[in-house]
């Protein structure tokens, strides 16, 4: 009897082993290396190229997770579970789909990614803050990184894992349509930024592990730097077109921020539309395998833009296979194939099975998506609960928004001299004006990649204070604000007032629809200054993505101020206005004269702006009123 029953505990104990090698990709006491190459060592290749793929969540379902092994899930631009939907809404969206990919046969969980680029942008009531441009402008990385920390926030508070930002771009030319998302035309100011990345993914440990990607729990993201490389360069500043450098001008001003990234742990890297001398950037061996993966030792993994290897043939699409060939051989681990994901899996596995791509490439891009689920703890903790929930567009969040806007505005023009200067603004007058499209437009103050992808206009889109809402709530009681969208002379003439505000810019767009050759100001814009700053002492707030032709205007006005795209926080630019704080930012751009100067930037031989790179008066903060 003893005898049997240490036959049967042995027998036991052999099962109990057996049990645990099984499962040990899924015990997070086992080092990453480990747990990647026990679950590798059983996926199927049609596991593996679910693994590289990820899809709209506008096509996805429990069924097409589970047939297909989908790694990854996106929200485009405006793609979202309803309307105005509430972060449990969002929860309870991304937890199914999780739940899906935790039935399969591994059960390896999905990642879920979107574009909070300035804050959690897609989802109604989050607080939306200043885009890049403006950041740029404050000079503060310590305050990107707590924009990175909230955002981060809001972002898991509906329960996605995966932003694609920062967009650490350097904007060469302010024509291009994405110019908003570029810190700065200075490389040294776009590097300092990357500090973002540690707000929304953690510092990264201490010690020799550069190029690994880290994610420092349930309360972070993993973060994105994008787009590689030289996005911000190409000519005329056409969006996704070529840029046209040496070797030498793309690694001193496009390629140092990649760097800082990767050393700071960024766990992705997502790739350029836009070719560097005629190569497109997503069929780019060199420049993705060969520097970014060997010589700057990135271990995380490397996605393709919306729909990007594509673009790959002109026109997109026209030669699939060969696209998925040239992008996956370069190194692209995970495509964003949206819509197009049955061809994308089934192009890809022939590609395979027919030795055009090794398997020893997506072996690769596998290990490296894993590493990042891994490093950020999904298998631990793949579903979302509701703790985080008071997280979106909290007032803590706002105040921080609120913080970055009035630290964003530059000063241009105060008054016709040093000691005779317009700002700050008495809270106490009769009567004051407010005109211009942009005064009482939320959608336009927050830009494109707001709510929907090229932005909107209105006051209902999300969550926020508008500027004039701003100004009734500063001023003193007994002024009276008077809003008149685009005034005619002779009503500013008749109605003494005793100064006016007016709010102009440009109206939202985003990437390829932004690309303006002219840049000017649009309709009634220009006739609002003159009418107004033709009558009566005037500060004109202008609302961009960039620099715009202001020269002809600027003697018209008392006084001028760039306020970027400030997003949800309108109190931040009255804060500034009226005196509470004073004006501290610099240009992160060189504001040109004409557009036939661009592209112009610091440093150039025949530079020539009508405010320079750097340039921003300052006032002091007063208590009077």
């Amino acid at each position: 009897m003893g005898r049997k029953c240490i036959f049967l505990m042995g027998l036991l104990l052999l099962c109990c082993s057996a049990e645990a090698e099984y499962m040990k990709y899924k015990d997070p006491t086992q080092l990453i290396g480990v747990r990647i190459k026990d679950l590798m060592k059983r996926m199927t290749m049609e596991e593996k190229i679910g693994q590289m793929t990820q899809i709209e969540r506008n096509v996805s379902s429990a069924e097409v997770m589970k047939k297909y092994f989908i790694g990854s899930l996106l929200s485009g631009g405006g793609s979202v579970p309803a309307p105005k939907a509430s972060a449990k809404a969002w929860v309870k969206m991304v937890n199914g789909f999780q739940k899906a990919a935790l039935s399969t046969r591994l059960g390896i969980p999905m990642i879920y990614g979107i574009d909070a680029v300035h804050g959690h942008n897609n989802v109604y009531k989050a607080t939306i803050f200043p885009h890049n441009i403006g950041l740029g402008a404050t000079r503060d990385p310590e305050l990107v990184t707590r924009i990175g920390v909230a955002t981060a926030l809001e972002v898991r508070a509906t329960g996605i894992q995966y932003a694609f930002a920062p967009c650490i771009a350097v904007c060469r030319d302010p024509r291009w349509g994405r110019c908003y998302e570029s810190y700065s035309e200075d490389p040294n100011i776009v590097r300092a930024m990357t500090e973002i990345i540690l707000g929304l993914q953690g510092d990264v440990p201490v010690g020799p592990r550069r190029g690994f990607p880290f994610v420092a729990g349930k309360t972070k993201v993993a973060a994105c730097a994008k787009h590689f490389v030289g996005d911000g360069g190409t000519i005329n500043g056409i969006d996704e077109n070529n840029t046209v450098i040496d070797r030498h001008g793309l690694f001193s001003i496009h390629m140092p921020a990649f760097s800082d990234s990767i050393a700071k742990g960024v766990s992705t890297v997502m790739v350029s539309y836009s070719s560097w001398n005629g190569v497109k950037m997503h069929a780019n061996r060199d420049l993705i395998t060969g520097y970014l993966k060997n010589t700057l030792c990135f271990r995380g993994f490397v996605i393709s833009d919306w729909e990007g290897i594509d673009r790959i043939t002109s026109p997109p699409h026209v030669n699939y296979t060969y696209s998925i060939e040239m992008a996956i051989n370069a190194g692209i681990d995970m495509v964003m194939a949206t819509d197009k994901y049955t061809e994308f899996i089934d192009g890809l596995t022939s590609l395979v099975k027919k030795n055009v791509i090794l398997m020893s490439r997506i072996d690769d891009a596998v290990k490296r998506i894993l590493r990042v689920k891994f490093v950020m703890g999904l298998f631990e903790n793949p579903l979302t609960d509701y703790s985080l929930l008071d997280q979106l567009g909290s007032q803590e969040h706002r105040e921080l928004a609120r913080e970055a806007v009035r630290k964003s505005l530059v000063l241009l023009k105060n008054g016709a001299s040093a000691d005779q200067p317009l700002l700050p603004l008495p809270k106490k007058a009769s009567k004051i004006l407010v005109a211009g499209t942009h005064a009482d437009n939320l959608g336009y103050q927050c830009g494109g990649w707001t709510i929907e992808w090229q932005g909107l206009s209105g006051n209902s889109i999300t969550s926020g204070t508008t500027i004039l809402t701003a100004i009734e709530n500063t001023v003193d009681r007994q002024t009276e604000v008077v809003f008149e969208e685009n005034p005619k002379a002779n009503f500013v003439k008749s109605n003494n007032f005793s100064y006016a505000i007016v709010v102009v810019g440009e109206y939202p767009y985003a990437e390829m629809k932004g690309d303006n050759q002219n840049l000017t100001i649009p309709d009634p814009g220009l006739s609002t200054i003159t009418n107004v700053c033709g009558a009566v002492k005037c500060v004109v707030v202008v609302i961009s993505g960039r620099p715009v032709v202001l020269e002809p205007y600027v003697s018209s006005m008392d006084a001028l101020v760039a306020a970027w795209l400030p997003g949800s926080e309108g109190l931040g630019v009255t804060d500034v206005l009226f005196g509470d704080y004073g004006f501290t930012g610099k240009l992160p751009r060189t504001w040109f004269k004409t557009v036939d100067q661009l592209p112009m930037n610091v440093g150039d031989e025949h530079y020539d702006p009508l405010f320079p790179f750097g340039f921003g008066l300052t006032t002091e903060p007063t208590m009077a009123s």
